[in-house]
């Protein structure tokens, strides 16, 4: 009796728990899909609350154990690698970057906000900083008397309960502090950046001020023609129209700064092969990409195999040190090791340089094959103390017997060596040499961190360089480089990096499975 009463305590105590955890779960689910139903996120949204629900009916229903497990890393699963894989697939269609990152809507009201002149005849406004919640507002006072609040996100509304001054120029508002001359000073890069829309209409203009004491009006230099889907340039009469691209352009091909996101089909992969900036460097740096990543595999196996069967001996003293100090650089962090080693092989002031080579000016990082040999060694120095754990582990394992058996038929050691042991040793070890390619494929840290993808190509504006692979080239598309984000582009090139893995992957171990077979 006293068992069953205290599995019910249990039972109850599980129950309590669970709903709290839920109810928590459920109101920041509530709290999420808000702030979707008011941003008129419906997709989104529709997809929240079915796996809202879902996670209820999971963790409410009696039994289906198994999924109360496995639901958690299944949800993570798809919020953080299917998702990214499929909204990544996405933006590769589009012209998803620097111009083009919003709605046409968006961008027509971008145009008209930037391109700006200050009205001639504008009335001097008296102006106070303001902020609240560390957001700036400015507080206007017309010649008129009329006070008015407004930012750089919301337009002006009148604020009768404003404090003025002797002068009849409003200074305060209630639940807001106003700035003193020292701190719009401090402030005063993000002040000069705030236009205050005079209505919602981009159209009538905005308030500006230069000085944090005085405002003016400012009026769009361009008239957008709603009808005709046109922007005219009021001083020069240039008409820029929709030109299809996701930008406005005129006669000349010409296009206004602001743009918007639209779809473009395959016109990201078949940029990234044909255009003349980027087609004779991405070739270089793919044949490159599967050098440095086949090179390193092998040139870390080698290394690595090599010391682990040396230090494997039984007969060997002190060799538990040895194989501490063998690992030791496979413990510190590789972009902190890039950088170590970026200061070690600089050409001016490094160690290599001034102190062992007496002086010598050898550009290990500035010239296109000494880079290239550079990051390679650097490399094998990164990635040899992972293949000697590992070939360690795999030559305890094999079976003593077989050595002794070969030894007794009158095989020399480099007989043992090639016939029985490195068979046997691939069969364990392939994955992982696999594993190992697709991790230097897309090795980011060594190349960025000691070279930067440096020293760079002459024949391209893009900056990419000699020692560039697929991935640090990817990181420059995306994050402007030399010619602005480029989201879409990069994400196409992200996609070409899948494929190819991918590929070598599906090849690779279809390769491993015969070698089990025959070994087998």
């Amino acid at each position: 009796m006293k068992a069953a009463k205290h599995v019910g305590f249990d039972s109850l105590k599980g129950i309590i728990a669970k709903i709290v955890l839920l109810g928590l779960v459920d109101a920041f689910a509530v709290y999420v899909m808000m702030m979707l139903f008011i941003s008129a996120s419906w997709l989104v949204l529709a997809v929240a609350a079915v796996v809202v629900l879902a996670i209820n009916w999971i963790y409410l229903r009696k039994g289906g154990l198994p999924a109360k497990y496995l639901a958690p890393g299944v949800l993570f699963l798809l919020v953080f690698q299917v998702f990214v894989v499929m909204y990544s697939g996405y933006i590769a269609f589009t012209n998803y970057g620097d111009g083009h990152n919003s709605s046409k809507d968006d961008a027509v009201a971008a145009i008209q906000m930037t391109a700006q002149e200050r009205v001639p005849d504008s009335p001097a406004f008296q102006t106070a900083v303001l902020q609240k919640d560390s957001a700036l507002y400015l507080l206007f006072t017309d010649p008129a008397g009329t006070v008015q609040l407004g930012s750089a996100d919301t337009a002006l509304e009148p604020a009768p309960n404003a404090t003025k001054n002797s002068s009849g120029k409003a200074t305060a508002l209630p639940g807001f502090q106003t700035l003193n001359f020292n701190q719009i000073v401090a402030q005063q890069d993000a002040i000069l950046k705030i236009s205050v829309p005079v209505s919602s209409d981009p159209g009538d203009g905005s308030l500006r001020t230069a000085d944090g004491s005085t405002a003016y009006q400012f009026k769009p230099s361009m008239h957008y023609d709603a009808a005709a889907d046109t922007f005219t340039d009021l001083e020069t009469g240039v008409v820029y129209t929709d030109n299809g691209e996701g930008a406005f352009a005129d006669a000349a091909d010409n296009t206004l700064s602001t743009g918007w996101k639209i779809n473009v089909g395959f016109d990201n992969f078949v940029k990234a092969f044909t255009d003349p900036d980027l087609r004779g460097p991405l070739l270089g740096v793919i044949v490159w990409t599967f050098t440095f990543a086949i090179a390193s595999v092998i040139l870390t196996f080698a290394l690595g195999l090599f010391l682990a069967m040396t230090f494997n001996r039984e007969d060997m003293r002190g060799k538990k040190i040895y194989r501490i100090i063998m690992i030791l650089p496979y413990a510190f962090p590789a972009f902190l090791s890039g950088l170590v080693w970026s200061g070690i092989l600089n050409p001016q002031f490094g160690w290599l340089n001034q102190t062992l080579l007496g002086g010598a000016e050898i550009g290990w990082l500035t010239d296109p094959v000494l880079a290239k040999i550079s990051v390679l060694v650097v490399n094998l120095w990164l990635g040899f103390p992972y293949m000697f754990l590992v070939c360690t582990g795999a030559l305890q394992s094999l079976p003593s017997e077989l050595d002794e058996a070969a030894r007794m038929d009158g095989a020399g050691p480099w007989r043992v060596f090639r016939a029985i042991k490195l068979p046997l040793l691939l069969v364990s070890i392939a994955p992982l040499l696999i594993a190992s390619f697709a991790f230097n494929f897309n090795n980011f840290n060594v190349i960025y961190m000691l070279t930067g993808g440096g020293p760079r190509f002459t024949d391209t504006t893009r900056d990419i360089g000699s020692t560039d692979i697929l991935i640090t080239l990817v990181y420059k598309v995306a994050f402007g480089q030399g010619t602005g984000r480029d989201y879409g582009l990069a994400s196409a090139l992200a996609i070409i990096i899948f494929i190819i893995v991918a590929t070598v992957s599906a090849i690779s171990f279809k390769k491993t499975k015969a070698l089990e077979d025959v070994n087998s």
